[in-house]
């Protein structure tokens, strides 16, 4: 029998994509789209490319469901459990942000989600803390490093399309800005700082600096990251550490040739690529920030919590041209 998937939030970008999603996945079925602002409205007229994919109407009247999607801005998904609450054998993914720094919540201990490091500890959750995108794409790119305990000062630039903003309408999200254009943005503050030095010093077993330049690119979607730091280690050694460490993960790839986003845009998929002269190795990580950066991560996490296979409803293409 199917588990029934309730999405809070379906309306943004996130919930949408999700839907998107699920519609296809072969062992859950949506029981319903939560939207306090929307309430009433087909999801369809929202979203057109949903029609005839999924014609369910908004509520903001929550369901029992075996599955739980929390698509919600920031520092909200806490709030929205307090005056909802949520059956203990439900499973929660939340996609915020509420949960990755301080996981404990009520009787929930969410697990931070990132199935490429606690593949073991998803197994059977209950609740799941999502990560974000920028901390998804640095972290795969610097783990590796992180695990043999040679991580130092890092440097990190990334650039990241214009549905990483949101989808409420702000001054550098117009498209008159945004075309041919780009912009640095909460340089050396981004949010996500925090996230990725927890999870990378933990591994590291000592302190890691990341100094990271977040940008604004003028496109829709995708996330590319380049992290710099010194090491006496040899590229050829560097390649097989990456190699090895995700050898039995199925949606990070190492590659010796370039990497461009068109190769990660619509797909679940992490590709890495590494770069060396003299002493200073470069990382580059691509990845789609609304999929391996969200709603792709959080169904793989689901996946994994319900031990189904992990790529289900995940094989998608890249959009080549």
């Amino acid at each position: 029998m199917k588990k029934t998937v309730g999405i809070i939030g379906a309306n943004g970008y996130t919930g949408s994509e999700l839907i998107r999603l699920l519609a296809f996945h072969p062992h859950v079925t949506l029981s319903f789209l939560y939207s306090r602002s929307n309430s009433g409205t087909r999801i369809s007229d929202l979203y057109p490319d949903l029609t005839t994919v999924c014609e369910m109407v908004l509520t903001d009247k929550p369901e029992d469901v075996d599955i739980l999607f929390l698509c919600l801005p920031h520092k909200e998904s806490q709030n929205w459990l307090t005056q909802n609450p949520v059956k203990d054998e439900t499973l929660v993914i939340d996609l915020g942000n509420d949960f990755r720094l301080e996981g404990n919540f009520g009787n929930r201990d969410f697990i931070y989600g990132l199935p490429e490091i606690n593949k073991k500890q998803l197994s059977g959750a209950k609740s799941i803390a999502n990560p974000g995108c920028f901390a998804t794409a640095i972290q795969l790119a610097l783990l590796p490093l992180a695990e043999k305990g040679v991580l130092n000062e890092v440097f990190t630039t990334g650039i990241t399309g214009s549905t990483g903003a949101g989808q409420s309408l702000q001054a550098t999200t117009h498209f008159t800005w945004r075309n041919d254009n780009v912009s640095a943005y909460k340089t050396l503050t981004h949010q996500h700082a925090d996230e990725i030095l927890q999870q990378l010093i933990a591994f590291n077993n000592k302190e890691v600096t990341l100094n990271f330049v977040p940008w604004r690119g003028d496109f829709a979607r995708g996330i590319f990251t380049s992290s710099t730091m010194k090491t006496d280690l040899e590229l050829e050694k560097i390649e097989q550490l990456y190699q090895d460490f995700y050898a039995e993960e199925p949606f990070v790839t190492v590659s010796r040739k370039a990497v461009d986003l068109k190769q990660v845009v619509n797909t679940n998929r992490c590709v890495i690529q590494i770069e060396k002269s003299g002493n200073v190795v470069v990382i580059h990580s691509a990845i789609d920030n609304l999929l391996k950066g969200a709603s792709g991560q959080a169904v793989q996490n689901m996946n994994l919590a319900m031990n189904w296979e992990e790529n289900a409803g995940l094989n998608l293409k890249p959009i080549a041209f």
